[in-house]
């Protein structure tokens, strides 16, 4: 009992965690709320180390996300026409209130909280990478395309990363 008690709470640190840096990457962006994707690049930063070990066990360098990332906001831009060097982002002040995210982090987080029902072991950045990696559209999707990952693949890193040690 004592020990669920203490998971919970440790996993209640990893997931403020997890939306603190995923707000600060979409902020720093010029973004007032995170989506998926700076939840994917948060994840990475995990001290738990398992999301940067899912990455490595498929050969692919998580350091590569941020720049995949912004190369998925200028290809969309270009789609509609508009082909400017793109300003450097402008941070968004936090804002006050209630913890929001774009729907894509939205989605992810609830997600997250049904996959994690009554599983065992610590929330791991694995997991996110494991959900994101099954999420066939967006632009943390895109981005790993980007990067020529097989999203199946990474997700099975993922999930090996995350599955409990015996």
């Amino acid at each position: 009992m004592l020990q669920h008690i203490r998971q919970r709470l440790n996993d209640m640190r990893t997931l403020h965690r997890l939306c603190t840096r995923a707000e600060h990457h979409a902020r720093a962006r010029g973004q007032p709320q995170p989506g998926a994707e700076h939840f994917l690049l948060a994840a990475i930063e995990l001290p738990d180390g398992s999301a940067r070990r899912a990455f490595a066990r498929v050969g692919a360098n998580p350091d590569a996300l941020p720049a995949a990332i912004e190369q998925q906001y200028r290809d969309a831009l270009a789609q509609i026409g508009i082909d400017a060097e793109m300003p450097p982002a402008a941070p968004c002040a936090p804002q006050a209130g209630i913890y929001r995210a774009q729907p894509s982090g939205e989605g992810l987080i609830q997600a997250l909280a049904e996959a994690r029902k009554g599983q065992p072991g610590p929330l791991l950045g694995a997991h996110v990478v494991a959900l994101i990696a099954a999420t066939p559209q967006g632009v943390a999707a895109r981005a790993l395309r980007a990067l020529r990952l097989d999203p199946h693949a990474l997700s099975h890193a993922a999930r090996q990363e995350s599955a409990p040690r015996v």
